[in-house]
């Protein structure tokens, strides 16, 4: 008679069977506090392509990956760590920097959201820009920071050759900057992370801007301990 507790033993097995294989540790490793797209792994940990999608599909079955797609480019998919269980078999890592600048294509909406978490999780230095900046912050991102009382301080969006110092430590918000970045010559500058947060200005509605809220607070949350001043 298999028991409940016989289930869970047999479900961390199959997760620790996952993770046996130094290949796939590497994958969570790369993964733990930023997105990639299967080609950005592959070029990271120089791995055959079909081996590494042998090992992503071993990730995914067990519940350790999740998949979608790029806003941007529809061919190009990004890969999600889940954390749920992996917070004593993640790497503890502490990276020193000056400053936090989130990036996003317009910065009206999901970098300053996330300017705005930062600031009420951690006093390292913050700021916010875009490739190509709007007129103003979206309504949409005002409206659901009142609501969930995150102090947002609408400033003007600004581009990031306006913003971007020696030491700062990029995170982009949005896969078309992302992209954009790391196209050609024009390679974005490290340290730097991607989170593949759906951008809710399209959408324009409560339930998407409060989705990309809620998005970006989880993962601040997540890196928050894994930086500090320099």
């Amino acid at each position: 008679m298999t028991t409940e507790a016989d289930q869970g033993v047999e479900l961390r097995a199959r997760v620790h069977a996952a993770l046996s294989d130094p290949s796939r540790l590497r994958v969570v490793d790369a993964l733990e506090l930023g997105d990639a797209s299967p080609k950005e792994l592959q070029q990271l940990l120089g791995l055959p392509s079909n081996l590494l999608a042998h090992h992503l599909q071993v990730l995914e079955r067990e519940g350790l990956v999740t998949r979608h797609r790029s806003e941007a480019d529809r061919r190009r998919s990004y890969l999600r760590l889940v954390r749920s269980g992996l917070d004593k078999l993640t790497a503890d890592r502490v990276l020193t920097v000056t400053r936090v600048v989130f990036v996003c294509t317009a910065n009206s909406a999901r970098s300053q959201l996330a300017a705005a978490l930062w600031r009420q999780q951690n006093s390292l230095p913050v700021a916010s820009a875009g490739t190509h900046p709007a007129a103003a912050v979206a309504d949409g991102a005002v409206a659901v920071a009142r609501r969930h009382r995150v102090a947002l301080r609408p400033a003007k969006p600004l581009h990031l050759d306006d913003v971007l110092a020696p030491g700062d430590y990029i995170v982009t918000v949005c896969d078309h900057a992302h992209e954009e970045l790391h196209a050609g010559p024009r390679d974005q500058p490290s340290p730097s992370l991607h989170w593949s947060v759906p951008d809710p200005v399209p959408v324009g509605t409560d339930v998407a801007f409060d989705a990309a809220l809620d998005d970006l607070t989880a993962r601040i949350h997540d890196l928050s301990p894994h930086l500090v001043a320099s």
